[in-house]
C-alpha cells in the first residue's frame, strides 16, 4: 500500500513540475512577443510608474500606431481604470509625423512635462505625460 501511494505522490509531483516549467515558459513567450510587436510600431507609450503600486490593471507599454483614446470607459482605444482619470481623458491624434495631444476636458487635467495642458499640444520624443495617477514616456522613432 505504501509503494503505490509512494509511487501516486511521485508522479503526481513530476506533473506539478512539468506544469511549473510550461507555465514560466508561456509567459516568457508572451512577454518577449509583446515586446516584438511594440519594437514594429513608429511610436509608443511607456509606462513610468511603478505598476506594482497601483490598484488597477495597466500594461507597461501602448502602441501609438493611429489616433487613440484613452480613459475609464469601455469605448477607448486604451482603457484604464484609474479613479482619477476622466471616462475620456485624452487623445492622441497621428497627422504625418506629428503627434498632437489633446485634453479631452478632464476633471483632474493632462500633464506634459509638469505643465498642465489646454487645448492641443504637439508631443516630442521623450515627453513625459502625466493623467491620474499615471506617468507615460512618449518615444517615436
Amino acid at each position: 500500500m505504501f509503494n503505490i501511494l509512494s509511487l501516486v505522490f511521485r508522479y503526481f509531483f513530476i506533473i506539478i513540475i512539468y506544469l511549473f516549467i510550461f507555465a514560466i515558459i508561456r509567459l516568457i513567450y508572451l512577454d518577449i512577443k509583446g515586446v516584438a510587436t511594440l519594437k514594429s510600431a513608429r511610436s509608443y507609450l511607456k509606462l513610468i510608474v511603478m505598476k506594482e503600486y497601483l490598484p488597477f490593471q495597466v500594461n507597461d507599454m501602448y502602441a501609438v500606431n493611429k489616433s487613440i483614446t484613452i480613459g475609464r470607459k469601455q469605448g477607448n482605444d486604451i482603457v484604464i481604470n484609474d479613479p482619477y482619470m476622466s471616462s475620456e481623458h485624452l487623445k492622441i491624434t497621428v497627422s504625418g509625423k506629428r503627434f498632437m495631444l489633446t485634453d479631452l476636458g478632464s476633471s483632474n487635467g493632462t500633464y506634459i512635462n509638469g505643465e498642465r495642458i489646454d487645448g492641443e499640444v504637439e508631443l516630442k520624443n521623450n515627453d513625459r505625460i502625466r493623467l491620474g495617477q499615471l506617468e507615460f514616456l512618449f518615444v517615436t522613432k
